[in-house]
């Protein structure tokens, strides 16, 4: 393994890629993620990030990413950024964006609001960024997943990258469940700790939205469990009942089936406020 930026894990043989012609001059987008990478240096957050060959240098690409944290976003846009100064438009909740701060900084970097009533014009907006030859993350489980297991999978992804025509990129993200999620404390000082990213190959867009949905989310799986074996063995053991680490691991988050059932209620608390 290499260390690069004195932050970075990352695999033999790594070599950066030239910067992007247009997206490396995005100067608004860049400060930001400067800002980031200086936050996690200050916590001592030690990230690891594998299948960076799997980035395009150049060209459109849609990541699926699986969501346990609220930093997962920063997270998966690390690796493309590692590779040639790449800048990732993520699909995110429209009310994220009526934020005060959060929602000036999510305009700012052009990311794309997801109305849940209206979805149909961030889908198009997407395609465009994608055919445009730029790079789109999207979080198929919809939010996040409090089990810290692969919850449900919407199709959007599917359906977003066959009419773009671009690859369909699995990436896992673990660990920053540990930072800053739902339910749980943040732990937003020098904690160092450690996050593992991981990102796949292409997975195939013929067939069915639904087809490639699961073909997806069975990628997504077989990384997800690479991370795990990898980070039991670089950063554990650790303690039973980790209200972080999933049921099925010997942790106390709640099970999917018990996540499903929280999230149930919140939604329909939003729909009695609405």
């Amino acid at each position: 393994m290499a260390l690069i930026e004195g932050q970075f894990v990352v695999d033999p043989g790594y070599a950066a890629a030239p910067g992007h012609p247009i997206e490396s001059r995005e100067r608004f987008y860049n400060r930001v993620i400067r800002v980031a990478k200086a936050v996690f240096r200050a916590q001592g957050t030690q990230t690891t990030v594998h299948g960076l060959d799997n980035l395009p240098a150049e060209g459109g690409a849609l990541l699926a990413i699986n969501h346990t944290g609220w930093f997962d976003f920063i997270f998966a846009g690390m690796g493309p950024h590692l590779k040639g100064r790449r800048l990732v438009r993520f699909m995110a909740k429209a009310e994220v964006f009526s934020k005060p701060v959060i929602g000036w900084l999510m305009r700012g970097m052009r990311h794309v609001p997801v109305d849940r009533s209206a979805g149909a014009g961030a889908v198009n907006r997407a395609v465009e960024f994608l055919a445009d030859g730029g790079l789109v993350g999207i979080f198929p489980e919809g939010t996040i997943s409090r089990s810290f297991e692969l919850s449900d999978f919407k199709t959007g992804g599917a359906r977003i990258a066959q009419r773009a025509g671009v690859p369909l990129i699995p990436c896992v993200i673990w660990g920053s469940q540990r930072i800053w999620t739902k339910d749980l404390p943040k732990r937003l000082g020098r904690t160092k700790t450690p996050v593992i990213v991981r990102y796949g190959a292409p997975v195939p867009t013929d067939g069915t939205p639904e087809e490639v949905t699961e073909r997806l989310k069975a990628a997504m799986s077989e990384l997800l469990d690479s991370s795990r074996a990898e980070y039991a063995e670089s950063f554990g053991p650790f303690p039973e009942g980790q209200p972080w680490m999933p049921k099925s691991l010997g942790g106390a988050a709640p099970t999917p089936e018990e996540a499903a059932e929280i999230y149930a209620r919140e939604k329909e608390a939003r729909k009695k406020k609405a």
